[in-house]
């Protein structure tokens, strides 16, 4: 296997035995195979496409194949396996369909029509000859593999968009491109990083989307006051990022004395208004996902996993029975809930009769956090933000959005938090907020000095609050706000954020821990001639930089 794909990779230079993150040699390569038949099949739907015709089933096909393979989302192999097989027939699927409106695949040459293996030992055969090493030139590797990996973290917001009932045909046309676009031995490399910027414009468009499709379900997020603490009855946590799962979980626990929680990315759940009403949802349990083994264990009810952020289990853990998967994610001994058929909800009561047998959960802490600072939210609250800035009663916003991660060096952005001046507010989204939104950091006129927008694809907010600012000030470029970027990321969804805010022209933003393996160092001095981008040192020599610029 070769896998650089996440920022906890061997190293900092690749996984070729098993991934940190647990991901077995066969299941990375056979998500490899996945992939080079996803651009395979795409090579079809291009052209057919051109003819004006959009097959629902291969969008939606590959949507899923791509989330399928982001860090810590499926580690199960029999899935990519069923979904390899998938992958065949939909391939000849869109070749009939191409030949049958008159079209030609004269001159498709990538199309992994070869790839006809039916049996375990044949796949994992050829997987190995799809591995991203296949590219021997590094920057042309590194350009493919950004692109990659921004495709897959748009794909995980298309999903849940889709959930939703909301989706675009210019998305998925754009990804299956893209896909297309990796393959072709005459772009260059200035064509490729093009590529890679209009993978961030795409992904603008899909946070919007996403939003969008939040928001009109549920109402726009307010600020909300979260418990922490538990009630005696017994309970289910939920964990990942999709809300359509959050909502038909609610509806299904309602009357039955089982009480839900939201575990990591599903804390912002907490601040719809759609959720409020369900007087058996209770709040947040534990921390951000690499904590999930000590919160699992002691929250003794069922967990059911809705998207990626799975930790393999410990083999003495107590909690792998009471696991449970959906959607995109997937675990081997994990039990999954199957998708929804015919327009029907998905069937929860599986975890609603597991949970009915569990005690109630083991309180590990108390009290209340603060979050809800969506877009809407702020932008209502313009003109007192705009007021604490021409006053001096705030100095510098701080974007500290992203990842959460298991690496000592994460330390870096609590330190970082619990340094920053008392005239500056953090504004966040992401699972990195759990390095510092229990810290006793205060406010500023009321206004509390972390400002928490939600999920890592609530970057969007930031955004919108970005280009709000700008214009109540006045100004023409972004970069000119008192805003600093200081971002973690870890998987492919934070990539995509890092690629729309530079499509956007943000400049100078810090990223760490590490910068990605999968950047050959003439990719990073473009990145750093063009657009700033740096990695982090100590915390007083980023601040003081931060602070100054």
């Amino acid at each position: 296997m070769f896998c650089y794909q996440c920022q906890e990779t061997s190293k900092n230079e690749g996984c070729t035995i098993q991934g940190v993150c647990g991901k077995t040699a066969d299941v990375a390569n056979l998500q490899d195979l996945l992939m080079f038949l996803c651009k395979g099949i795409s090579h079809y739907t291009v052209r057919l496409r051109k003819l004006g015709i959009e097959i629902p089933q291969i969008n939606k096909f590959i949507t899923d194949s791509l989330f399928m393979t982001i860090t810590n989302a499926n580690f199960d192999k029999s899935r990519f396996i069923t979904r390899i097989l998938m992958a065949y027939e939909m391939r000849n699927a869109a070749e009939e369909r191409l030949l049958s409106a008159g079209g030609s695949r004269a001159g498709i040459t990538f199309d992994g029509a070869f790839w006809r293996g039916d049996t375990e030992e044949e796949m994992a055969e050829k997987a190995v000859e799809t591995t991203i090493l296949t590219t021997e030139n590094e920057d042309i590797r590194s350009l493919r593999e950004l692109t990659i990996y921004g495709l897959k973290g748009m794909a995980a917001y298309a999903e849940h968009a889709f959930n939703l009932g909301y989706e675009e045909n210019g998305i998925y046309g754009f990804m299956q491109r893209a896909l297309v676009d990796v393959t072709n031995d005459s772009l260059s490399a200035e064509e490729l990083t093009g590529l890679v910027l209009e993978t961030g414009k795409y992904g603008v468009q899909v946070m919007a989307l996403l939003d969008k499709a939040n928001t009109s379900s549920y109402g726009h997020p307010e600020i909300t006051k979260v418990s922490l603490g538990v009630r005696n009855n017994p309970g289910i946590l939920i964990s990942g990022h999709d809300m359509k799962d959050m909502e038909e979980l609610l509806k299904q626990t309602g009357g039955t004395g089982v009480d839900v929680y939201t575990h990591s990315e599903m804390l912002p759940a907490n601040y719809y208004p759609a959720f409020k009403k369900y007087s058996h949802f209770v709040g947040n349990y534990g921390s951000s996902w690499w904590h999930q083994i000590e919160d699992f264990e002691n929250f003794n009810g069922p967990i059911l996993f809705t998207t990626n952020c799975i930790v393999p289990p410990r083999k003495n853990s107590t909690y792998g029975d009471r696991v449970y998967t959906t959607g995109a994610s997937g675990f081997e001994g994990f039990k999954h809930i199957e998708d929804r058929k015919d327009g029907q909800p998905k069937d929860f009561s599986a975890l609603v009769e597991h949970a009915k047998r569990c005690a109630p959960p083991t309180e590990m802490e108390s009290g209340e956090i603060i979050g809800g600072f969506a877009h809407n939210q702020v932008i209502a609250l313009a003109d007192k933000v705009v007021d604490a800035v021409k006053t001096g009663a705030i100095r510098k916003f701080f974007v500290m959005g992203g990842c959460d991660g298991r690496l000592k060096g994460r330390n870096y952005y609590t330190e970082f938090a619990e340094k920053l001046p008392k005239d500056t507010v953090i504004l966040t989204a992401g699972c990195a907020k759990y390095r510092y939104n229990k810290l006793p950091l205060g406010d500023i006129n009321s206004i509390p000095r972390v400002l928490d927008a939600g999920q890592c694809n609530d970057s969007y907010s930031l955004v919108k609050i970005a280009l709000a600012l700008k214009e109540a000030f006045g100004f023409d470029d972004l970069n000119d706000l008192p805003i600093a970027y200081n971002i973690a990321w870890y998987e492919q969804k934070a990539v995509i954020v890092l690629l729309a805010l530079l499509s956007l022209g943000v400049k100078n933003i810090h990223l760490g821990p590490t910068l990605p393996a999968f950047l050959s160092p003439n990719v990073v001095n473009v990145l750093v001639n063009n657009f700033g981008i740096a990695g982090i040192t100590t915390v007083d020599e980023d601040m003081k930089a931060l602070l100054n610029a």
